[in-house]
Order: structure tokens, then C-alpha cells, then sequence
């Protein structure tokens, strides 16, 4: 059944819909325990409470009906007066409505008038809103008989009073219900404010607190959000520094096409010329290589670890790098990982290793929650405190690493980083306690 016409009566909010989850199974609860057992509960006892003093009624009436004369009847209904407890008048001295009275609220004397009248043929009339009593009147020899007692006798005194107070405890409960239910709320409204901050460029403060799904939720929106301002630094970085890196060799190239006389190039001023136009075109490409990164990740599959590193080192050896895979875990280790991505940065970390180093070795290792990927080589290394510097792209360090082994325009460990930042991992570099030269872990989570 399509029951989208009900959505529009649906509050919107998440208050007002925890709210309806809360409070419309109190109500329905109510609703059946009221009509279906105390409802019912309060019927039968006034039914039998009815039916014994029916007894004692019809006790009255016979022996007045059995009385020779009215004055005889008098007396008998004095006597049974004082033994019942029972206001009795024979002939009745207050006249009989018309018809039946009682209260539009009165629930249990419905039960109360059609118990009496199908016990008592001779009923005249039956009045039950005379103040918690009951007057009737039956027809007798002598008249009309008024019989009187109290309106305990037939049904369970307010009954009413049971109703009113599950009413009040469930209201009650309810308000504390929704207190802590705001409370509960409240914490993925901050987070949902701070995550719309955040999507207008804005950065609010933002602690996780509430449940522990809540906090999760919230750890996770700080991580991503991490992630994103780590991304778009990294992006201005890697513009401010192109503007500046191509700024040198595109200016030696106007200096010497200036200087360069119209009647003769000279061989070396034309090989001077194509190594800084080489050297730029190297630098838009790695910028492009990085800038696309995104577009051609790939999608996101679990595959094997192990058979994958071995493939990628293979594939450097074949390509004449000096390294080999020093170990790796005998049990498969499975990972969602984008391949072509993940290859990219393990090949740059390779290739930095080889540029500036003689051998390196790769290790893959496992822990609990987590993989590490280990590139190590026998280089100069990288001081400590200018590691994270070193992860900055168009960064080179060039007192640190030996730039005769190669050129490169300082991205390598940039897009490793940032590689191993989309996958929810991280890169740290140390130094390597088996080749003294620089050690870089990629750790991803499994």
C-alpha cells in the first residue's frame, strides 16, 4: 500500500518526529489498558456488586409486599431500615423523576441501571446523581416504595481516579522521556550545524559527545573534515609553488632568447634553452599528474596485499631500480584499496628511494586494525623536524637528499601522502633502523 498521502501529516523535524515515536505508543497503550481491561474490570465488579445488593432489595420489597396492612409494612421496613443500613420510605415521600438520571460521565452506572432494572421488574424510576447515593423507586401494594443507600455498595468508588492518575504518571514520564531525548538530540544538531558551517567555508568549533554512535559520527565528520583542509592546503601549496618554481626557468629562457643574436643560435645556448623548457614541461606535468589524481583513482575494491606489492616491485625491478621485498605476511591480507592509485604512491615512494639511495627495501607488515607498507633505502635521510616540511609538494630538500640521483619538482612524497589520506590512512617518515636512511610507512586501515 502507498502511504506517501500520510507523510504530509508527519512532522518534519527530528524532534517532532522522536517526539510521535515516543508519545503515540504511551497513548495507544493508555487507550487499550482503559478500554479493554479497566473499563471492562470496573463493569464486571459493578455487575456483581449490583447483583448482591439486588438481593437485599429484593428482600425489601417482598417483605413489605407480604405485609397485611400499610401500617405493618411500615414497621417491617423500619426494622429492615436499622438491620440494611437503607433509607426507606413507604409511601415514598420524594416523588419520582420521570425518567432515570445520571451523570454523561458516570460509565459504571450504565451497568448499574440495566443490572437493576432487569432484576427488578417493578422499577419505577432509578436517580444516581444524588450526590454518591442511589435513589429508586418501585412499584409496590401500598405505593410506590423509595429505597436509598450509598452508590459504594454497587460499584467501585471512583474509578475515574485510576484513569486520572496513569494519565498524569504517563504525562509525567513522557516530559522526562522527552528531556532526555532532547538531550540526545541535541548533539547531532550541533553536528549537523558544524557540518553545514563547514560546507559554506566556514570552521566551527566542534566537540563529539552524546551516544556512541553519535560520536562516531562526530569523529568521523572531524577526520573527513581534516582530510578536506589538508587537501585544499596542499592544493594552494602546490599553485603558489608552481607560479613560483616555472618563474626561474621561464626567465632565463626570456633572458636568453633576448641575448640570443638574430644571425646565428649558437648549439649550447639552444641545449641551455630546451633543458629549462624540459624542466618546465616536467613541472606542469607532475602538477597535471597530481591535479587529475581524483578523476582517475579509480574505484574503490578489496583485493590481496601481498600479491599486489609484489607486483609493484617486480614491476621496479624490471624497470632497473635496486629493490627487493624484504617480507611479507603468509596469510592473505585483504584491504579495500583503489589499485591504481595505491600503485602510484608506492611506485613514487620506490622511486624516491632509489633516487636517493643505492638499494631499497620494501616490508609489509600487519596489525591489529591497520596495514603498513614499508619503503626503506640507505640514503642521507631526512632530519626529523623537516620531515612534515618534506611532504609539502614542490618541496626539496636539497641539503637532505643527494639531488645528483635524480630530478624530480618535490611531489613524490606529496602525492603518497595524499594517496594514503584518501584511503583513511596516513604516511609518516622515520628513519630506517636497518639501512640508516630515511624509513616511509604507509599505514592504511583494514
Amino acid at each position: 500500500m502507498d502511504f506517501g498521502w500520510l507523510k504530509q501529516f508527519l512532522p518534519r523535524g527530528l524532534y517532532g518526529r522522536a517526539a510521535l515515536i515516543l508519545i503515540l505508543p504511551v497513548v495507544t497503550i493508555q487507550l487499550v489498558v482503559s478500554v479493554v481491561f479497566i473499563q471492562r474490570h470496573f463493569e464486571r465488579v459493578t455487575e456483581q456488586m449490583t447483583t448482591s445488593m439486588l438481593r437485599e432489595i429484593a428482600l425489601v420489597i417482598e417483605r413489605a409486599d407480604s405485609a397485611a396492612t400499610l401500617t405493618q409494612a411500615e414497621a417491617r421496613l423500619t426494622e429492615l431500615s436499622q438491620a440494611l443500613d437503607l433509607d426507606l420510605a413507604l409511601p415514598a415521600q420524594i416523588p419520582a423523576p420521570a425518567t432515570d438520571a445520571r451523570e454523561i460521565t458516570d460509565f459504571t452506572g450504565l451497568t448499574v441501571q440495566s443490572t437493576l432494572h432487569a432484576g427488578l421488574p417493578g422499577l419505577i424510576a432509578l436517580d444516581l446523581t444524588n450526590g454518591g447515593r442511589v435513589q429508586l423507586w418501585v412499584e409496590n401494594r401500598y405505593g410506590p416504595l423509595y429505597i436509598a443507600f450509598p452508590r459504594g455498595w454497587v460499584s467501585a468508588s471512583n474509578p475515574h481516579q485510576l484513569l486520572v492518575l496513569m494519565v498524569f504518571v504517563s504525562v509525567l514520564m513522557t516530559l522526562i522521556a522527552y528531556l532526555f531525548l532532547r538531550n540526545q538530540l541535541r548533539p547531532i544538531q550541533r553536528l549537523a550545524q558544524a557540518a553545514e558551517a563547514f560546507g559554506k567555508g566556514q570552521v566551527v568549533a566542534y566537540r563529539p559527545t552524546g551516544a556512541l554512535e553519535v560520536r562516531a559520527a562526530g569523529k568521523a565528520f572531524l577526520e573527513m573534515r581534516d582530510r578536506i583542509e589538508r587537501q585544499t592546503e596542499s592544493r594552494r601549496l602546490m599553485l603558489s609553488g608552481i607560479s613560483h618554481d616555472l618563474r626561474t626557468p621561464l626567465t632565463r629562457l626570456r633572458l636568453g632568447l633576448s641575448m640570443l643574436p638574430e644571425e646565428a643560435e649558437t648549439e649550447a645556448e639552444i641545449a641551455a634553452m630546451a633543458r629549462d623548457v624540459t624542466e618546465m614541461g616536467k613541472m606542469i606535468d607532475a602538477f597535471l599528474n597530481v591535479a587529475r589524481e581524483e578523476a582517475v583513482a579509480g574505484e574503490a575494491e578489496r583485493i590481496d596485499i601481498c600479491p599486489f606489492v609484489v607486483q609493484v616491485v617486480e614491476d621496479a625491478i624490471r624497470a632497473g631500480q635496486p629493490v627487493r621485498l624484504v617480507a611479507c605476511p603468509e596469510t592473505p591480507v585483504t584491504a579495500v584499496v583503489r589499485p591504481d592509485a595505491l600503485r602510484r604512491a608506492l611506485e613514487n615512494l620506490i622511486g624516491n628511494a632509489v633516487r636517493y639511495g643505492t638499494n631499497a627495501e620494501v616490508t609489509v607488515a600487519v596489525r591489529s586494525r591497520s596495514l603498513r607498507i614499508i619503503v626503506e633505502d640507505d640514503g642521507p635521510g631526512i632530519p626529523a623536524d623537516r620531515r612534515e616540511e618534506a611532504m609539502r609538494p614542490f618541496t626539496r630538500l636539497d641539503p637532505a637528499r643527494n639531488q645528483d640521483r635524480g630530478q624530480g619538482v618535490g611531489l613524490g612524497l606529496a602525492i603518497a601522502a595524499d594517496i594514503a589520506r584518501g584511503h583513511g590512512g596516513s604516511l609518516k617518515l622515520l628513519e630506517s633502523a636497518r639501512l640508516s636512511g630515511l624509513a616511509a610507512e604507509l599505514h592504511l586501515p583494514l
